[in-house]
């Protein structure tokens, strides 16, 4: 096959081998490449389809849009007094676009809150409890990797294959390393890594590496290289990223899963965000293990058998994926056309355009991931991401795909303007008033302004009705997230007691309430960056203690920093009242360096480690595998 290597005579370690790492016997399966412009939907409905989808999409939207109807009406009362001008009418449709988009998040953790109250059963019977399946078929692992550090990889790795070798069934699996590596010096290291694994588990016959030279449609044409040279000898995949860790026990249930339910194509577990260090990551895995179960059980409960599907922590149908997944290079220009970036999405909704079930399972402890360590890392993945779902926008009209794949397909759009769309929002939020008190450039001040004294006076009660209305709908997934934590003695223990747990939540909400300027800034400028043609690239993630230096801090952010100086005194100049209205999106510019400084810092995170502040439970009761993983890291950190 064109492209891919067999390593031969690797540099172990203690040279004691000098056998080529071969690779198992191929079996190789047709993958064609799909089109967008012609296809059907096949079987709209599926065996494993949930009762009463119609009734659970139709409380979503429904409930979505009855909210939005509600504080359109409001905010349009507020307005309506002189008539409504181009400004005024601007400001309705952005509000109602942004109050739409949060409202369909509560509506949806709603439902996730109730069903984890109520402790419903888990989707496809994938239950953690109750004993483990007998496999009867075999899974292939597979770990894509790009210029990432071979030990810390092969460490994870490592782990995951120890564990599943304890639940007694490693003869139903094998585990490759997917190598797409560019740097010389870490394919050699790649290499060395891997015959060392190799030799300290004693195993040749299920532990393989394969690198290509060939680096075409990256990740996606990582996977599907494999697929077409030995996918015809596992029945199923199961998809890992380089930090992915996930447990024997969660493997062996998704592939006893995948046996017993021949219609379904691809399960999504809900990885966990673990192993933080820097304060930012610890953030993120506070939020992720508090608010990402609520938030997961309630689109799974919602999406049914159309779940979506994130690229990793999955287990699929080897053949199914090859029969209806293969994907097209889109046509335009670049950065819009060409290899598909974002695949994941898209080769969901093909899956389910050829009559197969997708569902995510959120209540199965066990799969994990590790977060960015800092803003600027979770800044720069995220660029590569804004160009992948923008994309999608030539993906949207291909024919025979199910509604809620569109759906799918759309939200990932829509997230990436709503950073600019609530940019506008704020910015015509004080054109109005200013435009009412007469503003001109050539006199800048208006003693006594305030933008919250003009609102108020519109309509005092209904303005505040929609303030409220407006923050308890965008912080109400928390609280839920919150109140689920308390229903489960564990759980709340495992994350330092309620007191502890409201006093990070309290804590991360208002450091990602100073974060917000920046992110939005760089959202927006992504964006229009993607609009304008520019390409993000393909780097390796940074997974280290996220120690950024000074100097980088001021190129990326200082920039920032002087906007906000500007926009505060200018504010001042109109009024010091304006300039206290804006001062949360003032402050957070010019304080955009100590923020990102603060919240990478590892000594801080630590800190806060120490005093149970965004602990998490497996910190504290960390599973054998992650254990393990950090053992082995920590090992091979020794010997380098």
């Amino acid at each position: 096959m064109t492209g891919a290597t067999i390593v031969a005579t690797p540099h172990t370690p203690d040279d004691a081998s000098n056998r080529p790492l071969t690779l198992p016997p191929e079996s190789p399966l047709d993958m064609p490449v799909q089109t967008l412009r012609a296809g059907r939907l096949d079987k709209p409905s599926l065996p494993t389809t949930p009762r009463a989808m119609s009734l659970r999409r139709a409380y979503v939207i429904g409930g979505a849009g009855a909210l939005t109807l509600l504080a359109a009406y409001q905010i349009w009362w507020v307005l309506r007094g002189g008539g409504i001008n181009v400004l005024e009418l601007l400001l309705v449709l952005l509000f109602i676009a942004l109050f739409a988009w949060i409202a369909m998040a509560f509506v949806s953790a709603l439902a996730g809150f109730i069903l984890i109250a109520s402790r419903t059963p888990a989707r496809l019977g994938v239950s953690p409890r109750g004993p483990l399946p007998v496999l009867q078929s075999r899974t292939a692992l597979l770990m894509p990797t790009y210029n990432e550090d071979p030990e810390r990889l092969l460490a994870g790795l490592q782990a995951i294959y120890e564990s599943v070798r304890d639940t007694g069934q490693l003869a139903q699996f094998d585990f490759f390393v997917l190598s797409d590596t560019t740097r010389p010096e870490i394919r050699t290291a790649e290499e060395q890594s891997f015959a060392a694994l190799r030799e300290r588990s004693g195993d040749s016959e299920r532990l393989f590496y394969r690198r290509r030279d060939d680096n075409r449609e990256r990740k996606a044409g990582n996977i599907a290289e494999w697929v077409r040279r030995f996918g015809g000898a596992y029945p199923q995949m199961l998809i890992l990223d380089a930090d992915s860790l996930m447990t024997g026990d969660v493997i062996v249930r998704l592939a006893g899963a995948m046996e017993r339910h021949p219609d379904v194509a691809l399960i999504q577990t809900l990885p966990m965000i673990v192993n933080g260090n820097t304060l930012f990551a610890r953030m993120q895995q506070f939020a992720s293990r508090v608010y990402g179960p609520v938030i997961a059980h309630g689109i799974a409960w919602w999406h049914g058998a159309e779940s979506n599907y994130w690229g990793h922590n999955a287990i699929i149908r080897t053949r199914t994926f090859a029969d209806h997944a293969g994907l097209p290079e889109l046509r335009g220009f670049k950065p819009f056309g060409g290899t598909v970036l974002s695949h994941d999405f898209v080769e969901a909704a093909l899956l389910r355009r050829g009559g197969w079930a997708l569902h995510m399972v959120p209540g199965l402890q066990g799969s994990y991931e590790e977060g960015p360590p800092t803003l600027t890392d979770m800044l720069i993945r995220d660029r590569r991401w804004c160009q992948g779902n923008l994309q999608h926008g030539a993906v949207l009209p291909a024919r025979g795909l199910h509604w809620v794949s569109r759906w799918h397909l759309l939200m990932g759009i829509g997230h990436y303007f709503t950073s600019p769309m609530w940019a506008m929002l704020m910015l015509i939020g004080l054109a109005i008033p200013l435009e009412s008190a007469g503003f001109t450039w050539s006199s800048l001040s208006l003693p006594g302004f305030s933008p919250g004294e003009y609102w108020k006076q519109q309509d005092p009660e209904r303005f505040l009705w929609v303030f409220i209305l407006t923050m308890a709908v965008l912080l109400a997934p928390k609280c839920m997230g919150y109140l689920t934590l308390m229903f489960d003695r564990d759980m709340r223990r495992g994350c330092g007691g309620g007191f502890r747990a409201a006093l990070s939540m309290v804590t991360e909400t208002l450091l990602a309430a100073l974060m917000a300027p920046v992110t939005m800034y760089v959202q927006s400028r992504g964006v229009a960056e993607v609009l304008a043609g520019k390409d993000s690239g393909w780097d390796a993630q940074c997974r280290d203690d996220g120690t950024v230096p000074l100097s980088s801090l001021v190129r990326s952010y200082g920039g920032l920093s002087v906007l906000g100086v500007i926009a505060g005194v200018a504010a001042y100049l109109v009024s010091p009242s304006l300039a206290a209205w804006m001062a949360p999106v003032i402050l957070g510019l010019v304080l955009a360096i100590p923020i990102v400084m603060m919240t990478s810092s590892r000594r801080l995170g630590l800190a806060l480690r120490r005093l149970r502040i965004f602990s998490i439970p497996e910190e504290h009761t960390p599973p054998p595998v992650l254990t393990r993983a950090a053992q082995l890291r920590r090992a091979a950190a020794r010997r380098g």
